[in-house]
Parts: C-alpha cells; structure tokens; sequence
C-alpha cells in the first residue's frame, strides 16, 4: 500500500504546487493620461494593450487591461476618475503614469508630489498591497516634438526633470518599480517615427518600447 499511495501523493504535491493560483488570467489596471491611453494611436498600440500581447504571446493569460486615463488629465483629475469608476477592489499589476499636464499647467512640484504620492497610495492598494506589482513611469519629454518649436525646449526639459526628480524619489520611498523611459522619448527630436502625426505624442513604435520593459519587469515576478 505504502509503495502505492507515496508516488500518488507526490503528483498531486507537484501538481498542487504548480497551480500556485487559480486558472482566472492576470489582470493589469492602468492610471494616466494621454500616454497610457494613447493618443493618435489605435487602442491596441498603446503601451497597456501591448504589454498583454506580448505576455499572452508568450503564453501568459492576460485579460484585457483596465485603463484610467484621458488626454490632458492632471494628477487631481486622475484622481477624482479613479473615484468615481466602477473599479474592481485588487488587480494583479498596476501602472502609473501623471504629470506631464502638472507640467504644462505650471504648476508646482510640492503640489505634485503630495498628488502622486496619494495616487500610489491608492496604485498600492489595488495591487493588493504588494509594491513589487506596481510601476512608474517617468513623464516623457514633449520638449523635443514639433509641437514646441515655438517654446523654450531647455526649460521644458528642465521642468520635466524637476518632476521626474520628484516622481522618483517618491517610487523609492514606497518601495515600487520604477521605469525611466524619458531618455527614450528625448529620441524623438531626431527620429520623427517615434511620434504621432500630430507632432507630440508616441507612436506605437515608442509604445512598443515601453511596454517591452513594463512585460519584462511583470514576467520576473510571475508566477505568484
């Protein structure tokens, strides 16, 4: 009997161990602005839609993600949309990028940071509370684009390494991933196919480059 019920016994250890979660996809909840919905591009070229493809294609169950996000949205405007959306309570990853239109607004860095930090707060919680689910991405620089060939450039580059100063040290304090895309963006002053027609925003070949990181840093902490 004992000879019997030992390698049964051991299958179903091995198979219990690898079914560490049930068989429900992933699921990925997105917070920004026009660069994570994507403006100027189709839905399925933002970076959220194509961190799941990328995990799905290779084999990794992903529901669509949950995206918050609007064209212009500042980090008080993020906030009250994520008020009021009918929201689930916990997601398996988070993604958080603001401030850009903080930027263009003129407003302060003080009043950013104490934003944002309310807004990972918030990004944390619906990681379930594990900061090792949630990132955060630097804001791009639109100094760069045709957009702002009337402005001054080395001031807006300034200001946006201001924030992202800020925005750093704020994903240190809290112990989540942060992911500096900014020296990327800064590409686009060359390389005009990193950019929308409309002279500002990322093209889904920017996108792409993105969400390559973003799927990289998800793949290293699955299976959980």
């Amino acid at each position: 009997m004992i000879t019997i019920f030992f390698p049964v016994i051991l299958i179903f250890i091995i198979a219990m161990k690898g079914s560490s979660r049930n068989s429900k996809p992933y699921t990925y909840l997105a917070l920004g602005d026009s660069y994570t919905i994507g403006e100027q591009v189709e839905s399925k070229d933002n970076f959220p839609n194509q961190v799941v493809a990328i995990l799905n294609k290779k084999g990794v169950d992903f529901s669509d993600p949950i995206i918050v996000a609007r064209t212009g949205w500042t980090t008080d405007e993020l906030a009250d949309a994520i008020s009021k959306a009918e929201l689930q309570t916990s997601y398996d990853f988070v993604t958080l990028l603001i401030g850009v239109n903080n930027q263009y607004r003129g407003r302060t860095v003080a009043g950013y940071i104490q934003e944002l930090e309310s807004l990972l707060q918030k990004a944390i919680q619906f990681a379930g509370n594990d900061t090792t689910r949630v990132i955060v991405l630097s804001i791009p620089d639109w100094g760069v684009t045709p957009f702002a060939n009337d402005r001054n450039r080395q001031q807006i580059a300034k200001e946006i390494d201001t924030f992202n100063t800020a925005n750093k040290q704020v994903s240190e304090n809290y112990k989540v991933h942060y992911l500096d895309i900014t020296p990327g963006t800064r590409e686009a002053g060359k390389d005009t196919s990193l950019l929308t027609s409309d002279g500002l925003h990322p093209s889904a070949k920017e996108y792409s480059r993105w969400a390559e990181r973003i799927a990289t840093i998800i793949e290293n902490k699955l299976p959980f």
